[in-house]
């Protein structure tokens, strides 16, 4: 099988890197953590590129794309560190009204952890967030809550929430489909933010001088901008191939691939950069801390080792 991008799928995803450069470049991002809020206005752009209905059919007013294209779209978000609840609106498009156009902001109740990303922010939620009190974030660009209790479908709750069992292509979030969905396009964006950070770091130890020569010829600096080329690729490929197959255990396993991929490259970025990387101007931080919430949502962690390791005892 033949994993290389057509020529269409490389200018979608120089088409979107382009726009989040252009409207969500470094002042941008750092405009945004200092606000602390979603811009509805940066949102009904992306709406306007279609970015939350490239799986939408043609005569729905979508792209009639697929899974590669969609992890394509969120590499770039996740490079960006582009904020909000970006999945769970890409997912309701063509289901909640305004969705795809970018008029309105979806978010969901995790299944597995119980928290809601960008609550306040949201005009709906899908599952029961009634209860839901605020959690301290580690990323400041991923405001949380967490529900108290986990309501069944249809309870009543606030005027907000949509029960999910009304949407006809939609799974309650707990289930295995939404859950695959969240985790493969989750994973994207952690591969996005891998490659982002090894870029980071390989462009600091070519410019960054110690002993008058470039730290990048330093041979331990070396090892570690490797090891995050290595692991960036293994997920790349991994998550690349999860999307072509959408078996929900290639996808468990893409997954792991990049939590790591993620999470150990944006420490290792940290270590090449030094002192400077764990100062609130480096932007390496806000990979790592963004990874972290990242690799808590959907199926992830625990829940996806057991998934593949039932798949490799059954095959055994």
């Amino acid at each position: 099988m033949d994993f290389r991008l057509t020529e269409d799928q490389r200018a979608l995803k120089r088409g979107v890197r382009e726009l989040l450069d252009r409207r969500f470049g470094r002042e941008a991002l750092r405009a945004a953590v200092d606000a602390g809020s979603l811009d509805r206005a940066l949102w009904r752009e992306l709406g306007a590129a279609g970015f939350f209905a490239l799986r939408l059919p043609e005569e729905a007013g979508g792209a009639g794309l697929g899974l590669p294209e969609a992890v394509l779209l969120f590499e770039e978000a996740g490079r960006a560190l582009l904020p909000g609840p970006l999945i769970a609106t890409h997912l309701a498009a063509g289901e909640v009204p305004g969705a795809a156009e970018g008029d309105a902001v979806v978010t969901a109740v995790d299944g597995g952890s119980g928290v809601v990303e960008w609550l306040d922010a949201a005009d709906v939620v899908l599952g029961d967030a009634s209860g839901a009190v605020p959690l301290r974030s580690v990323d400041p660009l991923t405001p949380l809550h967490r529900v108290r209790r986990a309501g069944a479908v249809g309870e009543p709750g606030p005027d907000l929430v949509v029960p999910v069992s009304s949407l006809s292509s939609l799974s309650f979030p707990f289930s295995s489909p939404f859950s695959s969905l969240v985790s493969l396009l989750t994973a994207a964006e952690q591969l996005g933010s891998a490659a982002r950070s090894t870029e980071l770091a390989v462009a600091h130890a070519r410019t960054r001088e110690q002993f008058g020569q470039p730290v990048g010829a330093f041979q331990a600096v070396k090892h570690l901008c490797a090891g995050m080329l290595v692991r960036t690729e293994l997920a790349r490929a991994a998550v690349y191939a999860a999307a072509v197959t959408a078996d929900p255990v290639e996808i468990a396993g893409a997954r792991l691939l990049a939590d790591e991929a993620a999470v150990a490259g944006a420490r290792d970025c940290l270590q090449v950069y030094g002192g400077m990387g764990f100062t609130w101007e480096a932007d390496v931080h806000l990979h790592l801390k963004r990874a972290w919430v990242r690799a808590e949502r959907g199926l992830g962690g625990a829940a996806a080792e057991e998934l593949v390791a039932a798949r490799l005892w059954g095959d055994s």
